[in-house]
This record gives C-alpha cells, sequence and structure tokens, in this order.
C-alpha cells in the first residue's frame, strides 16, 4: 500500500459551529477532502479541505466553505524526484492571540 504524506491548513474562523458535534471523547467536525497528486494548483496545492455534508446535503447541492488546502509532501508510490526549491517560511501578518474567541470554544 502506497503511502501519502500531506501538510493541510485550514481556517478556523469559517468553521460553521452548528456542525460540531459532541461524544463522550470530545467535539468533533467532519471533513471532506479530494487530492489530485498529479497536479497542483497556482499555490502548489494538491486538494481542498471543507466541512463534509450528508447525502441528502448533496442530493440538494448544498455546500460548505473551503476551509483551507491540503500539499502532498511525501508519496512513496512516486520514483524519485528532486525536490522542489525550499520557499522560506511564510509569518502570520498578526499574532496569535490565546484569549482571543475561537468560534469552536
Amino acid at each position: 500500500m502506497a503511502k501519502i504524506g500531506l501538510s493541510v491548513r485550514i481556517d478556523v474562523t469559517k468553521i460553521l459551529k452548528e456542525r460540531l458535534y459532541k461524544s463522550a471523547k470530545g467535539t468533533y467536525l467532519d471533513l471532506t477532502t479530494f487530492i489530485d497528486t498529479e497536479q497542483m494548483d497556482q499555490y502548489e496545492n494538491h486538494g481542498f479541505i471543507s466541512q463534509s455534508v450528508t447525502k441528502e446535503e448533496r442530493e440538494q447541492n448544498v455546500q460548505t466553505p473551503i476551509l483551507g488546502n491540503c500539499k502532498v509532501f511525501f508519496n512513496d508510490s512516486q520514483p524519485a524526484q528532486q525536490p522542489a526549491p525550499q520557499r522560506p517560511v511564510q509569518q502570520p501578518s498578526q499574532e496569535f492571540d490565546d484569549n482571543e474567541d475561537i468560534p469552536f470554544n
């Protein structure tokens, strides 16, 4: 079985709180992603992440916001390739505030 490593980034402020659900072990959110390992978008991402929808919602064409993107950083089923040039890590535009109200608390 092939292994694929993904790097995932989401914007938690876009999470629809009504889709969070509680269980005995915590609060959960179902996510969906579609990945194309052979093609990247203009930002070098291989796919996107959104909140999952039910079968009935899919039939009604309900769409949830795109929360973020994913990038394949490891794929052992592909032949060894030259690594892509490393870009500097982008720093956040503002500091994270631990006291800020996170939408899913």
